[in-house]
């Protein structure tokens, strides 16, 4: 039997995309990408709490400026997908401690949680006996959950992603719950849907050709949104789509080297994607790069350690952090952490983990520290965590922060615009639990 997080979506950065604009940010050509300052006199306004990514072409001195707002891990529950920033500078300083704030209105894990443009956070899907259909939204001010309108299918393990025009999609997943721990045959779902903000509500859209769970999901500059791998009723993916917000429909793009899911997706400042890791017939240490220009995969090296149901995280200066996993020998958890770096296309060592961990959480805070919280580390943490630890870059360590209030895995941390981090739902979840680090 597969490991219990394995089903998990690998939760990539998520981008927080608001609009796509023509920018004259300035490009320095050679493929360099800069950080578009909102307040600058440049075609390129954010809204309050945004920066902007400017993506450049290899001979280009202006190119598309994506707003977007601190990426966060939402995986959900898959896993990100998403450009990284610098967090705003006005974002209040983690104390280092978590605090309890108000309860989702039923408890839930595999599920996703995306930050609006609002500052609102949605929660949609998920599972504990059945998958849900229902969806609900935190507001950060009130500290409260309020349901908001449902889906039009149950599902969980699949990903939500917000989209340029402030919609958010979700695509895939898995539904039956109950069917498929009886029976062993997944109910892979092909279907995707739209959440509309303002009006609150869902609507389906176009459907994907192959359907899937513990795929990624990430927002490319285009607008466009990159669907890799997962699995699916005949077993592992190594197919890949695109869906086009303009046309509400995905189409078929290039194919990745290895079928791979419990994978990380993650958007580099070149407009690349690094997909990591991933389980196929076993943990994997291989990683490929997505090329928007060509819609093709290429191999990039492999990193030092096979590991499924990792983090990886876009660091400011474009270096992309690996953590922790559950590796090849024995379903060993894994403490040791890696550094991508684009330019060599290579991964190098960094600190270790305090605790050997997989199925965890992983969170650019506004300093640039990265919080890692919870997940699954067998004996040596009870099964599941309630430790938490602080990457810092400039020292390459890791350092021990407050605990969670409760063990917990499967669970969301999405980062607010206020700098603080919401942790919600999970295994080991208790409906009255959300939490949040500050």
């Amino acid at each position: 039997m597969e490991p219990p997080w394995s089903k998990m979506v690998a939760r990539p950065r998520i981008a927080l995309s608001c609009l796509l604009v023509t920018s004259l940010c300035g490009c320095s050509g050679g493929g360099q990408s800069a950080k578009c300052v909102p307040d600058a006199s440049v075609d390129c306004v954010c809204p309050s709490g945004q920066y902007g990514i400017q993506t450049c072409t290899s001979a280009s001195t202006s190119g598309a400026c994506v707003c977007v707002a601190p990426a966060v891990d939402d995986g959900g529950a898959g896993g990100s997908d998403g450009a990284a920033t610098s967090p705003p500078e006005a974002a209040a300083a983690q104390t280092g401690v978590f605090v309890a704030t108000g309860s989702m209105t039923v408890a839930r894990f595999f599920h996703t949680a995306t930050l609006l443009p609002s500052g609102q956070v949605l929660i949609a899907g998920g599972a504990t006996n059945e998958p849900y259909e229902s969806a609900e939204l935190y507001d950060p001010t009130a500290g409260t959950f309020t349901a908001t309108g449902s889906m039009t299918v149950g599902r969980w393990s699949h990903t939500a992603t917000l989209l340029p025009s402030g919609q958010v999609l979700m695509v895939g997943g898995e539904g039956g719950l109950s069917d498929t721990l009886a029976t062993g045959v997944s109910a892979a779902l092909a279907s995707a849907e739209l959440y509309d903000p303002a009006a609150g509500t869902f609507t389906a859209t176009g459907s994907m050709a192959m359907a899937r769970y513990s795929h990624t999901a990430t927002l490319l500059p285009s607008g466009m949104v990159l669907i890799a791998g997962g699995t699916g009723d005949d077993g592992d993916l190594a197919s890949a789509e695109l869906y086009d917000p303009a046309t509400g429909t995905f189409t078929a793009t290039g194919s990745m080297g290895t079928p791979r899911w419990s994978h990380t997706a993650t958007l580099l400042l070149s407009g690349k994607a690094l997909i990591a890791g991933g389980a196929h017939g076993g943990s994997l240490a291989s990683a490929e790069l997505y090329d928007p220009a060509t819609r093709m995969f290429t191999a990039t090296s492999s990193m030092g350690v096979a590991r499924q149901g990792l983090t990886a995280t876009l660091l400011p200066g474009g270096l992309v952090l690996i953590a922790g996993g559950q590796g090849v020998v024995g379903g060993k958890f894994l403490a040791s952490a890696e550094l991508y770096d684009p330019t060599a296309g290579a991964f190098i060592a960094t600190g270790r983990l305090g605790v050997a961990r997989a199925g965890h959480t992983a969170t650019l805070l506004p300093d640039g520290e990265v919080l890692i919280v919870g997940g699954d580390a067998g004996n040596d943490c009870g099964y599941y965590c309630s430790s938490a630890e602080l990457y810092d870059p400039s020292s390459g360590t890791f350092t021990a922060t407050g605990r969670l209030t409760d063990t917990r895995q499967y669970f969301t941390a999405t980062l607010l615009l206020s700098g603080q981090v919401l942790i919600a739902g999970g295994v080991d979840w208790q409906p009255e639990n959300e939490e949040l680090y500050e």
